[in-house]
């Protein structure tokens, strides 16, 4: 899967919104049918890995919603934290991403 682009210009409007509308409900499937196996496969496991696994999902679900709120606002593409487009690089490999490379390390930090 690619992010179109629809202009030259580094900002968020050079991506196709029902493309990446598209993009993000995948990937928000992805992650809700994992919980349901999580959830089929929950007697058989430990509880704690079972429980980490449940809330690292919730957690992608959450960036997931927040993404298409960002999309609705015409901030997709934005890093939250200094306001420069997220190459479409990252995009492609995360949809869902919220900030750029660099300042997600210095959150890191």
């Amino acid at each position: 899967m690619s992010l179109d682009m629809v202009g030259p210009e580094p900002r968020p409007e050079r991506f196709a919104v029902e493309e990446i509308r598209r993009i993000l409900e995948h990937e928000r499937d992805a992650r809700l049918a994992q919980l349901r196996v999580i959830d089929e496969e929950a007697r058989d496991a430990e509880h704690d890995f079972v429980q980490a696994q449940r809330e690292s999902i919730r957690r992608v679900l959450k960036d997931i919603e927040t993404a298409f709120a960002r999309l609705e606002r015409g901030e997709y593409g934005l890093c939250e934290d200094c306001r420069r487009p997220i190459p479409v690089e990252r995009l492609d490999i995360l949809p869902y991403a919220r900030q750029c490379v660099s300042c997600c390390r210095r959150r890191a930090m």
